[in-house]
């Protein structure tokens, strides 16, 4: 049985015959008397108004019709792009994940495709014709439409552009994390969690990663990536995340795309590359001198695999960069406060240095993943002044800071994630 169900009336016509809304009662009773006791939202999506052929065929005053839709919640809205992201956002307060959604015949393919582009692999939807028709045909129904072509969807997704970049910014202003050490023909920075729209309490507000296990669109991130663009000065056409496996492979721009890979190097201008973080280390790479940069994902996983100095070889072998020419900037991350490994796992950054592990011979010891990153880079030939680790706002802990980073440690599965990016100025 479905947790939320929803009518679509969205652009419903009525003939101008006096027993129209009778027809409209009827169906909506038979749904609430199939569903009501059970479902925890009942909604129905509508225009503005229901709309009819007949001037006095007024909703609000027609059979009882206005009294019984106070029963269930309704949402109105000129925008169907509106109207879904509001009725999401009812769901998603509720928790809820299996919809029964329940749309005049021609308009079911139309409705699959905004929930397309507007819902993720968390939910679970189920379609069912809404009987309107009964003898003499009261209600105007055009024939089934099966197919959205490619000028349709776009329209569809420009929609659903417009109406998110309406939406006001949540929980603060976009604020972007720099290094000094990075001269000003990089762009570069690191995100917070402030200044998106994403409303979902663990991934509020400016989460920038979407995935089937997530409730954030596609739609929504690439919004929060928009508005990053704007305020930091890159193309977000041009951009690329890296696709995470927790190990050391690394793309080189311009050769074929692994299927997975933890870092990124480019000489490209106007190309803008991103690791993502939730407690893993987002790193950033520059070499002012061969007009070079990275990025690379640093979990405990790829700091001992050596993600980081594998960019960084990757930089040299195919940009001719120098050691000694090459910055490092780690951006935010777990903190030894709270990150904890089984006392197996966190040998390995004992024998790297005992310091980077407190309480050894406990069965979860804590380990400091930064310090151990700076010790790697450092025995690979990186000049420690080079290396930036520390400062008021790139040594704060994600766990221990939820107003200002995301953090899996602290939010459990469906956590939101922040950048670490870099370009070359065009």
């Amino acid at each position: 049985m479905a947790e939320a169900v929803l009518i679509d009336l969205f652009g419903l016509k009525l003939n101008s015959q006096k027993n129209c809304h009778q027809t409209l009662l009827m169906a909506l009773n038979a749904v609430r008397n199939h569903h009501g006791a059970k479902a925890k939202f009942l909604c129905i999506m509508c225009c503005s108004n229901i709309s009819c052929d007949h001037d006095n065929c007024e909703l609000e005053t027609s059979n009882g019709l206005s009294a019984f839709l106070r029963e269930f919640e309704t949402v109105s809205n000129p925008s169907m792009a509106a109207s879904l992201y509001t009725i999401k956002q009812k769901i998603d307060e509720k928790n809820l994940s299996s919809v029964k959604v329940i749309v005049p015949v021609h308009r079911k393919t139309l409705m699959k495709a905004f929930i397309g582009q507007l819902f993720t692999d968390v939910y679970n939807f189920e379609f069912e014709d809404l009987q309107m028709t009964l003898r003499g045909g009261l209600l105007k129904q055009p024939t089934e439409i099966n197919i959205i072509t490619a000028q349709e969807l776009e329209a569809i997704q420009n929609e659903i552009e417009t109406y998110l970049r309406s939406l006001p910014t949540l929980k603060g202003e976009l604020t972007i994390i720099t290094s000094p050490l990075i001269p000003d023909i990089f762009i570069h920075g690191f995100t917070t969690r402030t200044g998106g729209i994403s409303y979902i309490p663990t991934l509020s507000s400016f989460n920038l990663f979407s995935s089937s296990k997530r409730r954030d669109p596609k739609a929504v991130v690439q919004e929060n990536l928009r508005r990053l663009g704007n305020a930091a000065g890159f193309n977000v056409k041009k951009f690329y995340r890296i696709k995470t496996d927790h190990a050391n492979d690394v793309w080189i721009m311009g050769r074929k795309e692994p299927e997975s890979y933890d870092g990124i190097t480019t000489n490209q201008r106007g190309v803008t590359i991103a690791a993502l973080g939730a407690d893993c280390i987002p790193i950033v790479f520059a070499d002012p001198v061969r007009k070079a940069c990275g990025v690379a994902h640093s979990g405990w996983r790829g700091t001992l695999l050596g993600v980081a100095m594998a960019t960084v070889n990757a930089m040299i072998a195919e940009y001719g960069c120098s050691l000694e020419d090459i910055i490092v900037v780690l951006g935010p991350s777990v903190g030894p406060c709270c990150f904890t490994l089984p006392r197996e796992s966190a040998k390995a950054f004992h024998n790297l240095d005992p310091g980077c592990v407190r309480l050894f011979g406990s069965p979860n010891p804590y380990v400091d993943i930064r310090k151990a990153t700076r010790i790697l880079l450092e025995q690979g030939g990186i000049l420690p002044q080079n290396i930036q680790d520390q400062n008021q706002d790139l040594n704060l802990c994600t766990s221990c800071h939820p107003d200002k980073f995301f953090s899996h440690v602290r939010d459990g599965l469906n956590f939101g994630t922040q950048i670490g990016f870099i370009s070359i100025r065009e």
